[in-house]
């Protein structure tokens, strides 16, 4: 028999504070979402509202032959006009991706007690936490996930610390997947028409994260969000998708697969890595790349996994549009500032969009 929360306080400390998390919540026994996770109605996702759209992926071996410049203009249209693609032959062995899906599922699997040691305060790790939602302190409304976070700093310090379920598969694929990246970030910073030292290249990705989310079945989907919508805080995420689907982009400019206003889901497809820009590349290409604005749905018949690697600068590096795309472009759109100051704000809120955003904006802009 389901567990009876007389109020929304004791409902928070099963699912947040003792480490429970949505899925503890769902194996308890629930036959309908508890309010604290229905969202307003218009921030719930109807699959009607929302177009599928399997984008052409990228072929990135193709950087390698007679074709590179046009896979390279690929690149930066798809960062111009969605801030999202999906990428294949990448270097990231799809054996690997099919066993990090595996060892998400197996991490979650655990009792709650076996997660809850790695809960923000008591984790032996500062750079390990499990959680759910977002920031379900400032949350109108819970969001319909559980996560592991794991922060690198190196292998060492990854093969000690990060749970034993998943720390060697997520550890290769940090690093299969960290010199694609850098090479992404480097034709894009090209197509800019701007020189950049090498040195100012890895340290727009000098920071690396690894999640793994756990989004379990629901039984009102209609109800819930498995993430609301937001943009993510960093330079690119590479993100592996299971075959369930569910997460939807928004379209900021009309293109082939949506109009301006659309919600376009990014259909999974096999072997593929989904990649997007984040704020810190928006910013950086004073505007001309696009930190999309995205949200995850939930389903009723599956639970479903994602792995994304955050890349992001260290907190210390001072951030603002390169001086030569401002130069190029007449006006700079954003403000310098330090990273730390602005992942402050990102992680003291809850998610509102690309609201995220207007703390780097000039008025001026």
């Amino acid at each position: 028999m389901a567990p009876s929360f007389k109020d929304g306080n004791s409902l928070f400390e099963f699912v947040v504070r003792d480490g429970n998390g949505v899925k503890g919540l769902v194996d308890s026994g629930i036959s309908k979402v508890p309010d604290q996770y229905i969202q307003p109605q218009q921030e719930r996702i109807e699959n009607q509202n929302g177009i599928s759209h399997e984008l052409p992926p990228i072929d990135l071996s193709k950087l390698d032959g007679p074709n590179h410049d046009q896979v390279v203009e690929e690149i930066a249209s798809a960062a111009e006009k969605l801030g999202f693609f999906q990428v294949v032959n990448h270097g990231v062995p799809v054996e690997l991706l099919e066993s990090l899906k595996d060892a998400a599922h197996k991490f979650f699997a655990q009792p709650p007690e076996k997660k809850a040691i790695y809960c923000k305060d008591v984790s032996p790790s500062p750079n390990v936490k499990y959680g759910t939602s977002f920031a379900p302190e400032k949350e109108r409304a819970l969001e319909w996930k559980d996560y592991i976070s794991m922060m690198y700093t190196n292998d060492v310090d990854a093969l000690n610390h990060w749970p034993k379920e998943c720390k060697e598969v997520a550890l290769e694929f940090l690093n299969k997947s960290i010199k694609m990246v850098r090479k992404l970030v480097e034709i894009l910073i090209g197509k800019l028409g701007v020189t950049v030292e090498d040195s100012r290249i890895d340290a727009f990705i000098g920071s690396k994260m690894v999640n793994m989310n756990f989004y379990p079945a629901c039984p009102n989907p209609d109800l819930t969000v498995g993430v609301g919508r937001h943009s993510d805080m960093g330079t690119l995420t590479v993100l592996l998708q299971d075959g369930i689907g569910g997460l939807y982009v928004k379209v900021e400019e009309d293109i082939d697969a949506g109009k301006k206003g659309d919600w376009i889901e990014i259909s999974p497809i096999p072997g593929a890595l989904v990649i997007n820009v984040g704020d810190t590349l928006q910013i950086l290409s004073n505007g001309r790349y696009k930190s999309a604005e995205h949200r995850v749905r939930t389903t009723s018949t599956q639970s479903r996994v994602s792995i994304p690697i955050f890349t992001i600068p260290k907190p210390t590096e001072k951030i603002g549009p390169l001086p030569q795309v401002v130069e190029i472009d007449g006006v700079a759109r954003y403000r310098e500032f330090v990273l730390q100051d602005y992942m402050n704000n990102f992680f003291g809120n809850a998610h509102d969009g690309k609201k995220s955003l207007d703390f780097a904006k000039l008025d001026s802009a």
